[in-house]
């Protein structure tokens, strides 16, 4: 079973397209695969791979100000390079979808978004905005940014780093991206959390409180969320299995 890792540029986007080699001009089901904070497409190809081997195309676009779209130096402005870099993620989004779907390549319209840490963080944003997405999974992230960033901005406050006093202004946008907010755009699509409660960089409790709250709803009927007692802000082989799993049975099933 042969995998073909395709690099490729986008509208300018650089992307690794991961697909069975004899499949490659198939309308497959697609889910775009997003990496995390100071990381690049090229640490979340396992994934990937995985993934491909079940029938799926699998795209892993590099963020804005990583991998090949490193181009300086992070800003000392705290969460600045960060935020910018996830609402590349959300603006790009729809030139990736509209390419495979010009090509036909897409089957039936199975579009599934995942990602690790600041990935995961982008797939639940993508939620609020696009019911075009049929299943998500998001790993190690936060479904509620306009937290996370208070939380941020808490902690370099209590380290005496400046911060301008008009960056939540700057990064208003976030409100209308967090899914905490608008927690009824699931709209009974299947999505998985996986987070481990010792993680160090994004809490545990800033997924699993959402998902506390919400998952006697009737929207939130699909909403998984798989937890790692001991773990920290690390994706082992068995979570990408279960990530394999669920895409399959969720994405590759629909429609079937």
């Amino acid at each position: 079973m042969k995998i073909s890792v395709r690099h490729r540029f986008i509208k300018k986007i650089p992307v690794l397209e991961v697909v069975m080699d004899e499949l490659k001009l198939a309308p497959l089901p697609l889910v775009i695969y997003y990496h995390g904070w100071q990381s690049s497409k090229e640490l979340v190809l396992t994934q990937a791979r995985k993934l491909a081997k079940k029938g799926i195309r699998v795209l892993l676009p590099d963020a804005m100000n990583h991998g090949e779209r490193r181009v300086g130096a992070i800003s000392t402005i705290p969460a600045m390079t960060f935020w910018s870099s996830v609402q590349f993620n959300l603006a790009e989004f729809s030139q990736l979808t509209h390419f495979y779907q010009k090509q036909g390549l897409i089957q039936n319209e199975k579009i599934g978004v995942g990602g690790v840490s600041m990935g995961g963080i982008t797939t639940c944003a993508l939620l609020t905005q696009h019911p075009e997405i049929q299943v998500a999974a998001c790993i190690m992230g936060t479904p509620a940014p306009t937290s996370y960033l208070q939380l941020v901005l808490r902690t370099v406050a209590e380290r005496d780093i400046f911060v301008p006093q008009d960056l939540p202004l700057l990064l208003n946008w976030l409100d209308n991206y967090d899914l905490a907010l608008n927690p009824s755009k699931l709209a009974k699509r299947p999505l998985l959390f996986w987070h481990g409660k010792e993680d160090e960089k994004i809490p545990f409790e800033s997924a699993y409180d959402f998902y506390e709250e919400i998952k006697k709803q009737e929207y939130a009927e699909n909403v998984l969320f798989l937890v790692d007692e001991k773990e920290r802000h690390l994706v082992r082989s068995e979570v990408m299995d279960q990530v394999t799993e669920f895409f399959t049975e969720e994405l590759i099933g629909i429609n079937e």
